[in-house]
Order: C-alpha cells, then sequence, then structure tokens
C-alpha cells in the first residue's frame, strides 16, 4: 500500500507506526518499536530517509554503515536505493577479524562494537538516537578503522535525550520526540 505523504505532516504520518513498549529492556526505558513501521511501511521509510540528505551529499558518501542490529534494516535499503557499500557495525565477537573495538556506554549499561578496517566516505545509520553513546563509538570506530565520516542519519531522534554533535556533524532524522 502506496503511503501518500505531505512533506509537512511527514513525521506525523510515520509516527503513527512507532509503538511505544514501556519498562523494554528494563524498567523506565520506553523502547521505540519500529516493527510495525517497516512492516507496513518500509519502502517509504527508506525513500524518506534518502531524502535527508541532497544529491550531491549523496556523490560524496561511498558506504553506508549500519549499527546492529535495527540499523543494518535502515542502512542496507538505503545503500541498495542509491547503489553505496553497506558496512556492518556489529556487537563484540560476531565479525571475523582483524577488527577495531570500541567501547561505549548506553542509556541503560555498556556494550561494544566492532567494524572490520577498510576505507571511504563513510554514511552512518542508526534506528534511534538516545544519548548518542552508540553513535558516537561508531563514528570513532569508523575513524579508527579507517573510514571517513561524513554523516550521520536515525529514522528516531529523542531529542530530549541528546544534542548529539561528532566533530561538527550534527545526525538527521524523519520523527523526532521531545519528551
Amino acid at each position: 500500500m502506496k503511503l501518500a505523504i505531505n512533506k509537512k505532516s511527514l513525521s506525523q504520518t510515520l509516527r503513527v507506526y512507532v509503538r511505544d513498549v514501556p519498562d523494554f529492556p528494563n524498567p523506565g526505558i520506553i523502547f521505540r518499536d519500529i516493527a510495525p513501521l517497516l512492516r507496513e511501511h518500509f519502502g517509504e521509510t527508506i525513500i524518506e530517509m534518502g531524502k535527508l540528505f541532497s544529491a550531491a551529499e549523496w556523490n560524496a558518501i561511498d558506504l553506508i554503515g549500519g549499527i546492529e542490529s535495527r540499523g543494518f534494516i535502515l542502512a542496507a535499503g538505503l545503500a541498495a536505493i542509491k547503489h553505496k557499500g553497506f558496512v556492518k557495525i556489529r556487537k563484540k565477537g560476531k565479525l571475523p577479524g582483524p577488527v577495531a573495538i570500541r567501547r561505549y556506554g548506553l542509556e541503560y549499561g555498556e556494550d561494544a562494537l566492532e567494524m572490520q578496517y577498510g576505507s571511504g566516505r563513510m554514511l552512518i545509520i542508526d534506528d534511534v538516537l538516545a544519548t548518542g553513546g552508540t553513535l558516537a563509538a561508531a563514528a570513532e570506530l569508523a575513524k579508527e578503522s579507517g573510514h571517513d565520516v561524513c554523516g550521520f542519519a536515525c529514522l528516531i531522534d529523542l531529542v530530549y535525550l541528546n544534542h548529539f554533535s561528532w566533530h561538527g556533524l550534527v545526525p538527521r532524522a524523519l520523527i523526532q520526540y521531545d519528551s
């Protein structure tokens, strides 16, 4: 089913399909479940995420890095429609070496990311930007592994939890939550 989206109401239209799950994975956390959105409007969501960047900006991107696990879905879709390479940014222990590793804090704990070494101008994609710890770790990891980070995009930005910027790059998002 094709979703008719008015640019002004895009965020509100997509947001309707994001389900809030209280106390998941821990008490006090509101998990933003994007499964209903992807199930109903995956293609439209990927196309709209692609519109977050201009044609000139897309020309300056070689690779799209997707952060495990839901960032994989969005990054792979964008890589396919934009004819870019896809790079997995995975949790520790899931990639064959050699890999660069970066530890980072979450709003509810600590984790680590890994990436294989390479090169190219990379756009980093994740599903939700909360505190910015995951994006910052992914950016540092990309830099350590030989890539040049040229942008960030997220499906959802929880702006009330962050003022994220990395080396002057500010993430772009389709949906923002102010509270």
